[in-house]
């Protein structure tokens, strides 16, 4: 079995884009800049939110964070995301998810201006995905992407099967593998008998949201298996240790490559929100021109 792994991708990725953003601000000295705006105190989202700008620091780009307590109003989210879309040295704006239980995500996301949507996540964004025509593509089903065709690993005419259909990964998910020309089904909580759509699959990207959720038994032999979720489970064998929507050990032997959690989506996640940085910096030139 190939281990699709996304360190090592992400370590080759990040090494060129930080040749370009080098070139870019010695050219047009201008520094590609991110602002990540966390609410509350979720500690996980902390550490997501730390990564997210090490990395653009490391990278050469600016970074902004904005801590915000848990109890801030619609209202008063909207006036900080306003002074971020007017600030000309910001390019790209995240919206650290999830917010607290009073916020309405979606409107929040679509308070953030298209063109500095670092997530890819507002609706004009998703339409234009969709539409065949992308701007910014969201993270997670882009780092699957990359890392398919790091390892040459092509989708053309091939059956595959989304598991999840949120807006940040399974919907644009299933796009983009529209987009390859691979033949796509997307299952979910309502699907009867899932395992007869995993099982006539090559490809399958597993973003259930339910911890070692899938295993050998899902998954048609010298299959593709990409596993996006990651969790940490309090009880059981796994406790208080990272895993994924799939049950990783018993793939051996089995399906002819698989993404492993830690190491697989995960790290690539990051680094294409750099890239979205990067672009929407590009674009913002562009349009100044």
């Amino acid at each position: 079995m190939l281990i699709l792994d996304g360190k090592q991708v992400a370590r080759a990725r990040f090494e060129r884009l930080k040749v370009k953003i080098f070139d870019f601000k010695a050219k047009y000295s201008m520094t590609p800049g991110l602002a990540v705006i966390l609410v509350g105190e979720n500690p996980a989202s902390k550490v997501y939110v730390h990564n997210k700008t090490k990395t653009c620091n490391e990278l050469g780009m600016s970074s902004t964070q904005i801590n915000l307590p848990a109890t801030i109003s619609q209202q008063d989210l909207n006036a900080r995301i306003a002074e971020l879309n007017a600030d000309r040295s910001i390019h790209g704006i995240l919206v650290q998810l999830p917010l607290p239980k009073h916020l309405s995500e979606h409107k929040i996301l679509d308070e953030i201006l298209a063109r500095k949507d670092a997530d890819g996540l507002h609706i004009e964004n998703q339409g234009l995905l969709w539409a065949g025509r992308p701007r910014i593509i969201p993270c997670t089903p882009n780092a699957v992407m990359a890392i398919l065709e790091h390892y040459q690993i092509s989708v053309a005419s091939k059956r595959a099967v989304v598991i999840g259909r949120s807006q940040i990964v399974g919907k644009p998910m299933a796009s983009l593998l529209l987009s390859r020309d691979a033949s796509v089904s997307i299952c979910h909580s309502k699907t009867k008998d899932l395992l007869a759509y995993t099982r006539s699959a090559e490809l399958v990207i597993v973003a259930a949201g339910q911890a070692r959720f899938l295993g050998r038994e899902a998954f048609a032999k010298g299959a593709v298996v990409v596993d996006v979720g990651i969790h940490r489970p309090t009880s059981g064998d796994f406790a208080n240790k990272l895993c994924g929507d799939v049950r990783f050990e018993e793939l051996e032997n089995w399906v002819s490559a698989a993404t492993p959690v830690p190491g697989g989506v995960g790290p690539m996640t990051i680094q294409m929100l750099m890239e979205n940085t990067f672009r929407l910096a590009e674009l913002s030139l562009a349009e100044s021109k």
